[in-house]
């Protein structure tokens, strides 16, 4: 939530939603996060339904009037889904581009030609984080999954030396570089700045991929030495394609709208006048919805054009594209629902006052608040936002790049420790063909490292920034 639309609620409704004391509060946080959890592992209830009825017991049992919790729940909501949903929809249509028209396979074959035996987990790297860029996890790991088993099978590779990389490629994109979802949501809860934040996000995640990727990759492969399962190799889109796009204007488009992003920021620290024309100009190019816009329609050209696709099939590709992501439209809103309660319900200023007792730097209480909730729910977007909200009062008075510190402190955090509550977990089992202690011993310890090299490099940033 950005800063004016918290000062307009602010103006609607000056007093928290409850008086409770800071015992109570506490008491409702746990039941509130106890009961999503319950309701996601224990139930299997779909973690929107779970979300919204956390936020109604923690407003019951902080003592707050329904009608306000209901207020403070879908006015969250609302501004969430204003300020990220058109977001998640652009990536996910340009992400369906990329699939469909076999851009994403001419990047994997461009990059796998030039690379092999022991570079070859690095080229993995590179594949995994240009693509993961504009996908989510999910999507990421269902357009690898073919390449990683040919690439483990026909060279002969281990199996964890080339999927290690790769998923730690997507992970570390997903959870600290915009524009995916929980960085994004991070950023609007704590009004950071997405420019600094993406450019501070590429810093850390370097370092964190090459530790987590090919450097970890080498002791998995020792501890789980398992072949590619061949059930699992699954048909790749461009083998149905007569032609597909070219390696430079496919790669070009994902980068374009990083590229964009990065410019307005660098304009902004060198201009910092908001009546400069150029500034005013790349503040607009440079916005998250048009560079992302400007990514799409240059995509119908440079991807979908190449690949032979005609004016008839755009539409029904924009469909196929954006039908996945009600799901995840649904789980961030009411994840920005319930932070928007826990705000207005005191919680956030309630942590803030405690803190203020303790000798925790802000940027460890957010890693440490975001890895509790990620390991109580099993969702790196609902810690991240559920983590946002707590944290978003410690913003207050801190400079540009401290507060982007803070959404990659955050974002760091919700990746700690994946296990058996996860989707992710269980995506990356099947696939893989592992069982569970195996899954435990690679992807969840190579999150774990993720987790704790972004969130030490963070606090490192910290004392120079």
């Amino acid at each position: 939530m950005t800063r004016l639309s918290v000062e307009m609620l602010a103006a609607d409704a000056p007093e928290p939603i409850t008086s409770a004391g800071h015992a109570q509060l506490g008491i409702a946080v746990l039941v509130g996060i106890a009961v999503i959890v319950v309701l996601i592992t224990k139930f299997k209830l779909h973690a929107f339904l779970s979300l919204t009825l956390g936020t109604l017991v923690l407003g019951a049992v902080a003592g707050a009037p329904l009608d306000k919790v209901i207020t403070s729940f879908t006015t969250g909501l609302g501004t969430t889904v204003a300020g990220v949903g058109v977001l998640i929809a652009l990536g996910a249509i340009l992400g369906k581009m990329l699939a469909d028209s076999g851009g994403a396979d001419q990047i994997v074959d461009t990059i796998l030609e030039k690379a092999g035996g022991r570079s070859m987990p690095w080229a993995m790297v590179l594949i995994a984080s240009v693509i993961g860029l504009p996908l989510f996890f999910e999507v990421g790991v269902v357009l690898l999954i073919p390449v990683v088993l040919m690439v483990a099978k026909r060279g002969n590779y281990s199996l964890m030396r080339i999927g290690i990389p790769a998923l730690a490629g997507l992970s570390v994109m997903h959870g600290l570089v915009p524009p995916h979802p929980g960085p994004l949501v991070a950023i609007d809860a704590v009004d950071a700045n997405l420019g600094v934040t993406l450019a501070l996000g590429v810093l850390v995640a370097i370092p964190t991929v090459i530790i987590a990727g090919p450097v970890f990759s080498r002791y998995a492969a020792r501890w789980v030495d398992v072949p590619a399962p061949d059930r699992m190799i699954p048909q790749r889109a461009s083998e149905e394609l007569e032609k597909r796009p070219g390696f430079g204007p496919t790669l070009a488009t994902i980068l374009l709208p990083v590229v964009l992003m990065l410019s307005k920021a660098l304009v902004d620290i060198v201009i910092d006048d908001p009546e400069n024309l150029t500034q005013r100009v790349f503040d607009v190019v440079g916005s998250p919805m048009i560079a992302l816009l400007a990514a799409v329609l240059v995509g119908i050209f440079t991807l979908l054009r190449p690949a032979g696709f005609g004016r008839d099939r755009l539409s029904p590709l924009v469909e196929k594209g954006l039908a996945p992501i009600a799901g995840i439209l649904l789980i961030v809103g009411a994840g920005g629902g319930f932070k928007q309660t826990l705000i207005d319900s005191g919680v956030g200023q309630m942590v803030l006052d405690i803190s203020k007792d303790w000798s925790i730097p802000a940027l460890l209480l957010a890693w440490l608040i975001a890895v509790a909730i990620r390991l109580a729910t099993g969702s790196a977007t609902v810690a991240t936002i559920s983590a946002a909200g707590l944290v978003a009062p410690l913003a207050e008075g801190m400079s540009t790049g401290e507060t982007a510190l803070l959404v990659l402190a955050i974002g760091a955090g919700s990746l700690f420790f994946s296990h058996v509550n996860d989707a992710g977990f269980w995506l990356v089992k099947e696939y893989f063909g592992l069982d569970v202690p195996q899954t435990i011993k690679t992807w969840s310890l190579m999150e774990t490292i993720i987790s704790v090299v972004a969130g030490g490099i963070v606090l490192l940033l910290s004392l120079v920034i």
